[in-house]
């Protein structure tokens, strides 16, 4: 086998050991508590996990076994996800970048605003058609009623950092005025009319502010955070997929070069 071929199936080979914990990151995201409710969230990383992974399987064989046909197609199918991968990231700074959280005086935590998320997420994950679905699963969740097992008093409880699902879903908004008497437990609020999340709050376990603004917001909070950590994986593997690419491509052109001349 060439030097040139050498260091494309061991570039590779690292590549495809790297995929792996990219796999492996778009499983945990979708074990985790928060995102139970939206099954679409980590699911590309997945993908992106995946599809490196058969790119570098198939730039390792192609070296290996001196397949130039297969060595072809990975340079090709490299970089089409290398111009993919940053559309990507474009596409997703511009939907994640906008934000609805918003912080209230006398609390650790920060509250959230619907209408503060981008268009695209409003229209695409809280539409009429997924939020029922969402509403269910949350309300049939540990994440709201978790939080009573942790015993707050008031000052603990407003000095806590909650998630923005707990913060949108699982309480009123401040501005109401309810008074606290455990974290999913609020009665007699002294400004009922300071917003429209106010008076669709229920101490209903199964209702709390499922039906609320804030609610959409929190999840929205949710997505954004654990998309914006997605894509530093997506940066990382971008940057891979260039480097893997312009030393695969120096090596292939050299390949060619070598076997002109014989």
């Amino acid at each position: 086998m060439a030097v040139s071929n050498n260091i494309i199936a061991t570039v590779n080979f690292i590549a495809l050991i790297c995929s792996i914990p990219i796999i492996f990151t778009g499983i945990w995201l979708a074990s985790k508590p928060d995102n139970h409710c939206i099954r679409s969230l980590p699911w590309p990383i997945v993908f992106i996990g995946v599809l490196f992974l058969l790119l570098a399987l198939t730039g390792f064989i192609g070296a290996y076994w001196n397949k130039q046909g297969l060595l072809a197609l990975y340079l090709f199918c490299n970089a089409a996800l290398i111009v993919t991968g940053i559309i990507l990231l474009i596409l997703a700074y511009i939907v994640t970048h906008p934000s609805g959280a918003y912080s209230v005086p006398g609390r650790v935590y920060d509250e959230y605003r619907y209408m503060g998320y981008s268009e695209w997420l409003r229209d695409h994950i809280t539409d009429p058609e997924n939020w029922g679905s969402i509403k269910a699963c949350l309300a049939a969740s540990s994440v709201c009623k978790k939080m009573v097992w942790d015993s707050y008093t008031a000052p603990q409880f407003f000095a806590s950092r909650i998630s923005s699902l707990q913060s949108g879903c699982c309480k009123p908004p401040t501005v109401c005025g309810y008074q606290y008497v455990n974290p999913i437990t609020w009665i007699n609020p002294t400004n009922p009319m300071g917003d429209v999340d106010c008076i669709l709050w229920n101490n209903d376990p199964n209702q709390l502010c499922y039906n609320c603004d804030s609610c959409k917001g929190g999840v929205l909070g949710n997505l954004r955070r654990e998309w914006k950590e997605a894509n530093i994986i997506l940066i990382i593997a971008v940057i891979a997929l260039i480097c893997l690419y312009l030393i695969a491509f120096s090596a292939y052109k050299n390949t060619r070069k070598t076997e002109s001349k014989k």
